[in-house]
């Protein structure tokens, strides 16, 4: 189902929730006056079918959307086929339990280029994803796989490698984590670049890809090969007022994931800027 506006929340629980569960901090999301939280499986998915139960009752009470980030431990490019039946079975997992839990999106990273040219890469996570996205329709596991934009050189995720994939799979749509391209390349950080990056979800995926977007924001650190590691927002370069323009002149519609590591504050900061616009 796609969200009415652009929701905004935390990637995980809030830190000044109760308790570090995923009821406490939907519970937090709802007091703080956000909209929405990724279960953050990340380490793997250590939930069960009932824990995932108590999960959705009370994101239905609260009226909190929901998304899932699925374990770090993937790579669809691996050379060594029990390393990618293990990286589907975790991916297979998030989707399932994410699925329990009221979740539509499964936020994935997707694989590393390693020795393999960028087009050989791209042909190993196209045919496993389109393998895993059957396995889903199979079960009946209405969840949408989303490859996130990356923020280093050596991963493969590309704004054009994710928005290729999202066109050609039923099932798989982008997550547009714009911290990490702006990391990527030392670039994407002003409004016409902003709304370049736009025009390219739009042209791939048409207005439909507009109302249905899964995004990532962030402070960010890089060197020369990207990503170092995730800064506060005031604290770090990254052009958030001039992104929430970007979105609201192409009225973008769904989920705002902050990963700053004043998880709430910036959440908070994000939909005030936004807006105020």
């Amino acid at each position: 189902m796609f969200p009415k506006k652009l929701l905004f929340g935390t990637a995980g629980v809030p830190r000044s929730a109760k308790a570090s569960n995923s009821v406490s901090g939907i519970e937090r999301v709802r007091e703080l006056g956000l909209d929405c939280m990724e279960l953050e499986f990340v380490q793997g998915v250590r939930m069960g079918e009932k824990g995932a139960k108590n999960v959705l009752e009370a994101a239905e009470k609260e009226n909190i959307a929901l998304s899932v980030h699925a374990p770090y431990y993937v790579n669809l490019n691996s050379p060594e086929e029990d390393k990618l039946k293990a990286s589907v079975e975790r991916i297979y997992q998030a989707a399932r339990i994410g699925r329990l839990c009221g979740a539509e999106s499964i936020v994935l990273h997707a694989a590393f280029y390693q020795k393999n040219s960028k087009q050989e890469t791209y042909n190993n996570v196209s045919k496993t994803l389109r393998d895993l996205t059957g396995l889903l329709r199979d079960e009946e596991i209405s969840a949408v796989l989303r490859p996130e934009t990356m923020g280093k050189r050596t991963q493969f995720g590309t704004l054009e490698e994710v928005l290729a994939l999202s066109a050609e799979i039923e099932g798989v749509l982008p997550c547009l984590d714009f911290s990490h391209m702006h990391a990527r390349e030392g670039k994407e950080n002003s409004y016409p670049e902003f709304m370049a990056i736009l025009s390219k979800v739009e042209e791939a995926l048409g207005k439909a890809g507009l109302s249905n977007m899964h995004m990532h924001i962030s402070g960010i650190e890089y060197g020369k090969n990207g990503e170092k590691k995730h800064l506060i927002l005031k604290e770090s370069d990254f052009n958030y007022p001039e992104l929430l323009r970007a979105l609201k002149e192409f009225e973008i519609k769904g989920l705002v994931i902050c990963e700053s590591p004043s998880l709430e504050e910036d959440a908070l900061l994000l939909k005030k800027t936004y807006n105020e616009i």
